[in-house]
């Protein structure tokens, strides 16, 4: 979590510090201009072309003037995660926990599909921002009390695997993107160019598996691949 020593000692999250004063022209801030500005610079270029001074700079102001609304690159970065998960859309209140989940890790994984970089920023410890905790609170808030969640270790659990495979999916496929972009090869033409050397290593009976698969397994495109595999772990956490 992004935080700053107060001159008492305390910890203040960015969440929780006042803004300075707005001022006029020539070049007004606030928290919230200054992630959009943000978020654009990660859009086009990647978290890599995020700073404060290149922030600043978008902004036509003083990379100086920008510390007095976030102390770090981490705490712009929460705040640009946040941005992104106040994005995803709150699931219909009609009790249908899996309908709940599914349309919270459909939405994360358009949002990050919107928001590349912000894949790179899911995982590790919990985002503490109000609209991630907002997230999280409409997937607990669907597992309580729902019909075989009756203790805080089921809801919890149910919970943690199910954004452990969105977080790896949605992570893999925008991988799998990047490689892409960066090769030049999609799919069909990676599997043309790599096709002749895995022909030879599956003939030499080793991988039966892995042949079966190949030869004739499904294919299925990356939005379809993500649903399925949601409703696989939807359908062990309901047998669970």
């Amino acid at each position: 979590m992004a935080v700053r020593r107060d001159t008492d000692g305390e910890f203040t999250p960015v969440w929780e510090r006042p803004e300075p004063p707005s001022r006029p022209a020539p070049s007004p801030l606030s928290r919230d201009r200054i992630v959009e500005a943000a978020i654009r610079l990660a859009d086009a270029d990647g978290l890599d072309a995020v700073s404060l001074r290149k922030v600043a700079a978008a902004l036509d102001a003083g990379p100086m003037r920008l510390y007095g609304y976030l102390s770090t690159k981490t705490e712009l970065l929460d705040l640009m995660a946040d941005a992104v998960y106040g994005e995803i859309a709150p699931p219909a209140p009609d009790g249908d926990w899996r309908a709940a989940l599914r349309s919270l890790a459909h939405g994360l994984r358009e949002a990050a599909l919107r928001h590349e970089w912000f894949a790179d920023l899911l995982g590790g410890r919990p985002p503490l921002g109000p609209c991630a905790l907002a997230y999280l609170e409409a997937t607990l808030a669907a597992l309580d009390g729902a019909p075989g969640f009756d203790d805080v270790d089921a809801v919890t659990q149910a919970a943690h695997t199910v954004n452990a495979y969105v977080i790896g999916a949605v992570r893999s496929e925008i991988a799998e993107s990047r490689t892409e972009r960066a090769t030049g090869l999609d799919e069909r033409r990676w599997q043309a160019a790599n096709g002749p050397y895995l022909d030879r290593l599956l003939a030499t009976g080793r991988y039966p598996a892995l042949a079966k698969m190949v030869g004739g397994g499904p294919h299925p495109d990356a939005e379809t691949a993500f649903a399925t595999g949601l409703d696989q772990v939807l359908a062990g956490i309901t047998a669970r």
